[in-house]
Formats: structure tokens, sequence, C-alpha cells
């Protein structure tokens, strides 16, 4: 099936077919780099598409496509895992999202830089698990390190280095 949103090719005014814009779909709620991630896609032309709950300002993402999607558990989610596709990239710390995404053709990344990747998931899965049933146990507090200027760094970097790949 060809077309817009299928995640293939889309027949331009002239009739041939030309590869759609891939895009960055950032999970936008409590991400620390969005801003980071909008100058970096702009300067390799992707479209980015911040997704969140609410509270997001269009204003500060000139360009950027906003969406914002009805109050609930997982309906960002739910609605980046319908749009993306193939190409794309999902900039998220949701590890089930991701592995959504992952389902459907697109590379998923880190606000600290790592990629998720359709090796890695399965590990990223356990882990998760495992963290929720200590914090349930009592044997976890649930601490999570604090987002560093190196982590940053390493985000910023991984994103440069993946369109450049891809361009």
């Amino acid at each position: 099936m060809h077309g817009p949103g299928t995640g293939s090719l889309a027949p331009p005014a002239t009739g041939r077919y030309m590869p759609r814009m891939r895009r960055l779909f950032i999970d936008a709620d409590a991400c620390p780099v969005k801003e980071d991630a909008h100058e970096i896609a702009g300067r390799h032309g992707v479209e980015v598409v911040l997704v969140s709950n609410g509270g997001i300002r269009p204003s500060r993402f000139p360009g950027a496509r906003v969406v914002t999607v009805a109050a609930g558990a997982d309906e960002a989610d739910h609605w980046i895992v319908e749009q993306a596709a193939a190409g794309d990239i999902v900039l998220t710390a949701d590890i089930p999202l991701a592995a959504r995404a992952l389902e459907r053709g697109a590379e998923v990344l880190n606000a600290d830089g790592r990629s998720l990747t359709t090796a890695t998931i399965g590990t990223a899965l356990s882990m998760r698990a495992f963290q929720q049933h200590l914090r349930e146990t009592g044997e976890s507090k649930g601490y999570n390190r604090s987002f560093s200027p190196a982590d940053r760094s390493r985000f910023r970097q991984a994103l440069d280095r993946l369109l450049r790949r891809e361009s």
C-alpha cells in the first residue's frame, strides 16, 4: 500500500514516487532534550513532531508540529505508534513505547543517547519488569539518577550521527 502516512512512498504531483520525509517523534512529556532534538533535526531537514498530553508551548519550537492528545494513560504512546513508520525516529524513555515503535520499523533513541534496537529491547523490557518488581516489594525506592550534561552531550552526538547516517 502506498500513500501518505503508510510509511512507504507517496506520489508527488509529477506522478513519480519519492520517499516521504522522515520524522522525529518526541514523546515530549518530561523529555529533557526537546530543544536539542528540535535544533539537530532542523539542521538535517527532518520533520519534528512533539507529542504530549498538554503543556507544550508551540512557540518554543517554531516549525515543529505539536500534537496534544487526549488526557489518559499512554494516549501519546498510542498516537506515536499509529504514526511511526520505517525510517522514522522515536525519542522516548518509555521502554514499552520503544518496543512498539521498533515493531513498526522506527529507530529508537533515549534522551541520554542510547539506542534501543530489536536486539536490545528484550533485555530492556526484562530490566524494567525486574525494577518494577523491586519497587513493588519495597526492595527499591525507585531512584532515577539525574540527567547530566554528559547525557545531553551523548544524546546530541547520537542523534546527529543517526541523522547523518540516514541522509
